[in-house]
């Protein structure tokens, strides 16, 4: 997985002359410019972008990080900035297919992402590989977008507050049963209004850690190049980690983060209001950027400066630790109600999208049975033990990025050349 992923963001990269890296500012102005929309579509080009990162901002910006530092050592940070440089190029060649490839379906939404790309780009042949996609995808918002999400949330409460488990399952149940009523364009207005908040809402209170602490930062930053190459040895209650581990976790919690090439992000794209591919792709490749290199690495350098990382402690728990030291007296409660929103607006952007990979397979009739069971594992995750909900979730990615990774790069001379004749 971990070849097959870096392998193909890194030749995307490469075949698109690391445009993504040098057209960052575009995006930004494309997404100002997406606040309407552009052409045909149910939600503008920056609600798609809203959606898909309100399903990528999650546990894996507090809980992940965390515990990828916890058991790779500080060189993790390292290889997830690595899969999301990549991953860029990887985000941005999937929602450049998906508005290429997309459709109308039944009820006149558009529907697209990679069953769709692989059906309509690689033809009938290929079909059978989009309906394996279609079938991972929807079994693995289950763990990912779901119970991963309100396991996460019910430990951090619990820790924090003493609230119950299943307490804080049903609230969500009961928040996010009011919102998926109305559909991908209700879906798209609270993620529009709530990611953007929650999002500058963290980033400062990480920031205001950073610059409490600034003297530190040269170190943290030490450690992260130091122990990407070199194994980091066990003190405190660390247990030490091997470079392999480094790589392993921080590519695996990296990509749990950004979900770039897991083809997820595409499904929300396909629905934007635009006329070009290339521009919803240039918003799309922003979503991995904000996630992974801005908020992921202010989560790893909050723990590394607090020095919380060598506790032994692990997950939400870690990075709880680590804001409460740095912020006494608030910082905790900063991890607690960022986790509760974050994984509140992710149950919401995956619900879309294994709606799509359920109408997929299914047709339309099968949406509304698929949200009351989407509302149902909600409690259900929030009890079960979280060690073996992570194993489950990271299966799952893997079983839903291989048909996308594959098609990403049979379609890629198609992504190639549109992006060359738009930008000329």
């Amino acid at each position: 997985m971990l070849v097959l992923i870096l392998g193909v963001g890194l030749y995307l990269s490469i075949g698109l002359g690391f445009m993504p890296l040098r057209r960052l500012g575009y995006g930004f102005r494309m997404l100002w410019r997406g606040r309407r929309d552009l052409g045909a579509g149910d939600i503008t080009p920056f609600q798609a972008l809203m959606t898909s990162l309100s399903a990528t901002i999650g546990t894996g910006n507090i809980a992940g990080v965390a515990t990828a530092i916890a058991l790779g050592g500080p060189g993790a940070l390292f290889w997830m900035w690595c899969t999301a440089l990549v991953g860029m190029a990887t985000k941005y060649a999937e929602a450049v297919l998906a508005v290429r490839f997309r459709e109308q379906d039944s009820e006149g939404n558009h529907v697209g992402g990679p069953m769709y790309y692989i059906r309509n780009g690689l033809g009938r042949r290929w079909a059978w590989l989009g309906f394996l996609f279609a079938l991972f995808g929807t079994v693995a918002g289950f763990g990912i977008g779901n119970m991963v999400q309100a396991n996460s949330v019910a430990d951090a409460l619990q820790s924090a507050l003493g609230v119950p488990a299943w307490v804080s399952g049903l609230t969500i149940a009961l928040f996010a049963g009011l919102v998926l009523v109305g559909g991908i364009r209700r879906i798209a207005e609270v993620a529009g209004a709530l990611v953007p908040f929650m999002a500058l809402a963290y980033v400062l209170a990480a920031l205001a850690v950073l610059v409490l602490h600034l003297e530190r930062i040269p170190t943290a930053l030490g450690l992260v190049f130091t122990h990407a190459f070199t194994p980091v040895a066990a003190g405190g209650g660390f247990a030490g980690a091997t470079v392999w581990a480094a790589l392993r976790f921080g590519v695996a919690r990296g990509i749990f983060s950004n979900e770039a090439g897991l083809g997820s992000a595409p499904i929300a794209h396909a629905a934007a209001g635009t006329d070009s591919p290339v521009r919803q792709g240039t918003v799309a490749m922003l979503g991995t950027f904000i996630d992974t290199l801005v908020i992921c690495t202010l989560t790893g350098l909050v723990i590394l400066v607090s020095g919380a990382w060598s506790t032994g402690e692990s997950g939400a728990a870690l990075s709880s630790l680590a804001f409460a030291e740095a912020l006494p007296g608030l910082g905790g409660y900063v991890v607690t109600f960022g986790l509760v929103l974050f994984a509140f607006t992710t149950t919401l952007g995956w619900s879309v999208y294994g709606e799509r990979c359920v109408e997929y397979l299914l047709g339309v009739k099968a949406i509304r049975p698929f949200r009351v069971l989407w509302l149902i594992a909600i409690p259900v995750g929030a009890v079960l033990k979280l060690e073996f909900i992570w194993l489950l979730a990271d299966t799952l990615n893997a079983l839903m990025a291989v048909p996308n990774l594959i098609a990403l790069a049979l379609l890629s001379p198609v992504v190639f050349r549109l992006t060359r004749e738009y930008f000329e």
